[in-house]
Formats: C-alpha cells, sequence, structure tokens
C-alpha cells in the first residue's frame, strides 16, 4: 500500500523559510516523479514543484520560481520542498503525490492530472 507522509509545516512570517518534507513507502521511489501541491479553502488544488525519478529535471510553478526549490534522496524515499522567502500568499495545505503507475512520462513528470497517490497536507501559514 503506497503512502505519503508529510511534515515541515508551520506558521512563520514573511520572509523567512521552512522545507517540508515528504516520506514515500509502498513504491518504488526511485522509479517515479514526485511533486508537490498545495491548496487554499475554497479554491482548487495547485501544482507546486515536481522532479523527475532521478531527479535530474525540476518543473516550478511560475508563482514560486526562485524562491522554491524541490529535491529528492532516493535511498531516503523523500522528496522535499525548500521554501524561501515566503509571503502570505504562500499560505496553503501542501501535498506531495506521485502517480499510479511508473511509466516513461511518471517517471519525468508529475502534474495534478498525473497524480494519484496523495499524502495527508501539511499546513503553512505565512503571517504578513
Amino acid at each position: 500500500q503506497v503512502q505519503l507522509v508529510e511534515s515541515g509545516g508551520g506558521l512563520v512570517q514573511a520572509g523567512g523559510s521552512l522545507r517540508l518534507s515528504c516520506a514515500a513507502s509502498g513504491l518504488t521511489f526511485s522509479m517515479y516523479a514526485m511533486g508537490w501541491f498545495r491548496q487554499t479553502p475554497g479554491k482548487e488544488r495547485e501544482f507546486v514543484a515536481s522532479i523527475s525519478y532521478s531527479g535530474l529535471r525540476t518543473y516550478y510553478a511560475d508563482a514560486v520560481k526562485g524562491r522554491f526549490t524541490i529535491s529528492r534522496d532516493n535511498a531516503k524515499k523523500s522528496v522535499y520542498l525548500q521554501m524561501n522567502s515566503l509571503e502570505p500568499e504562500d499560505t496553503a495545505v501542501y501535498y506531495c503525490g506521485t502517480s499510479r503507475a511508473s511509466t516513461p512520462q511518471t517517471m519525468i513528470e508529475m502534474s495534478l492530472s498525473l497524480a494519484y497517490y496523495w499524502g495527508q497536507g501539511t499546513q503553512v501559514t505565512v503571517s504578513s
């Protein structure tokens, strides 16, 4: 059974930093791209960042480009999101996600349409 467990959220002042972690189990982690997504009440979940199975390719939403960095450690079956220069607009529940199956596409890309497994989410609140 695939499990994704996020941690590292919290309350931080604008301009501060947080590092989110997502620990995976129940899948061959090194064969899957991973993604971070976020959602605020009343809004649809949105893509934040993704990383390919090897870690060599990363993708970011325009809103976080230059401030957030996604990384992974395949030996620890974990993916991370380093968030710097946080803004109140970054306040959301952050989720990690991955696909149901490892395919040539899902080894490289992760998106809302490709994600099937989700963690429970971790709350990030940025105060102004």
